[in-house]
């Protein structure tokens, strides 16, 4: 059972999932811990969640094999940042003890000739809701 949009591509998912995974590998290498991948709640989903030194990080990625609809971070506007915050809201809440420290990163993956470049976006921005 597929999860994704009526309107998504199996060629647009697969490109995602390699994003995905690429993405973990390179933040493992970078000292972080995954805990959660594809967190989905009705609200949305988180693609990463994960410990780096004290914070708890959720993490979104964007993996972009051309150039046609900008940059790969590009696509982490204020609605999409406005629907992880709540996700990540939700997934706090489920928790016993809410880590003290917790942030937003984005990886950027972008295919090009030589394999892949991962951007790691540290901080990319602040909870973010629209009431």
């Amino acid at each position: 059972m597929s999860f994704a949009p009526k309107n998504v591509s199996r060629r647009h998912l697969i490109t995602g999932e390699k994003g995905e995974a690429i993405a973990a590998r390179f933040l493992k290498k970078e000292g972080y811990k995954i805990v959660s991948q594809n967190y989905r709640t009705s609200l949305g989903e988180i693609d990463l969640i994960a410990l780096e030194g004290e914070a708890l990080v959720f993490i979104e990625v964007k993996t972009r094999t051309g150039y046609d609809f900008g940059l790969p971070q590009e696509a982490v506007d204020f609605k999409k940042q406005s629907k992880i915050t709540r996700v990540a809201l939700s997934y706090l809440s489920d928790l016993k003890s809410a880590p003290a420290l917790c942030r937003f990163d984005v990886v950027a993956v972008k295919k090009n000739l030589k394999g892949y470049h991962v951007e790691l976006i540290r901080n990319a921005f602040e909870m973010a809701i629209n009431f």
